[in-house]
């Protein structure tokens, strides 16, 4: 198979669809590897890498989506990458079609194969493409909070972690699952007073496991969120 990995055209996007470790993957099976000029660039990867993986260099993206039986994206397609799909050919992203309705239309136009990362399911049914960017998600979600929290960014000028003298903030988590849990890894780790709310006393059960009396677990049934934000 011909895999095309083209470089990511949407505002902020800085990974690319596969590694140079990927590539060696691929390549050393027999399948064919193009990956746009600089298209790692911005994740840390040059053209020479690619080269030493077994892919060639394709100057423009025009050269991968004409020439790819399987396109492996991050994110999904903007307008003018949906004009070059192809009928039949397979694409491997991160879709969100459910607020994406544009999308939704030109993609089934295009009559192209569309295999959303997050969709796919193990045989636990749970979602071992997805796991890791909520686990990214949630970890950055404190630091997030943490920054907006300081007063040069117009913030309360609340320490998390709090200092000598000085209570530490409050952080309520609204579910436990996988990004939850880690913006709890976060949270507990700079200190932080930490509330998780989640509707499975099961898993608030796993969660105290994990984090012992580092949290507060509340179930969202017995909870007054009002209140407690």
């Amino acid at each position: 198979m011909r895999i095309g990995v083209p470089k990511e055209i949407k505002p902020q996007e800085n990974r690319i669809g596969l590694t140079p470790q990927s590539v060696k993957v691929l390549t050393s099976n027999g399948h064919e590897v193009l990956v746009e000029d600089n298209g790692g660039y911005e994740a840390g990867f040059d053209n020479e890498q690619y080269k030493k993986s077994g892919a060639k260099i394709a100057d423009k993206p025009g050269d991968i989506f004409n020439n790819s039986d399987l396109i492996v994206k991050v994110k999904e397609p903007l307008s003018n990458e949906i004009k070059m799909l192809k009928e039949d050919q397979i694409i491997f992203t991160y879709l969100h079609l459910a607020a994406a309705k544009e999308l939704t239309a030109g993609l089934i136009k295009s009559k192209s194969i569309c295999l959303a990362y997050e969709t796919i399911t193990d045989n636990k049914g749970r979602l071992p493409l997805l796991a890791p960017m909520s686990a990214v998600a949630g970890r950055m979600s404190v630091q997030a909070g943490a920054h907006c929290l300081e007063k040069n960014q117009k913030g309360r000028g609340i320490l998390l972690g709090g200092a000598p003298g000085v209570e530490g903030g409050t952080v309520v988590i609204l579910g436990g699952g996988v990004v939850g849990e880690n913006a709890a890894i976060i949270a507990t780790g700079m200190g932080a007073k930490v509330h998780i709310v989640d509707k499975s006393e099961k898993r608030l059960k796993q969660l105290t496991e994990i984090f012992g009396n580092k949290i507060i677990p509340q179930l969202s049934s017995e909870t007054d969120l009002e209140k407690l934000v």
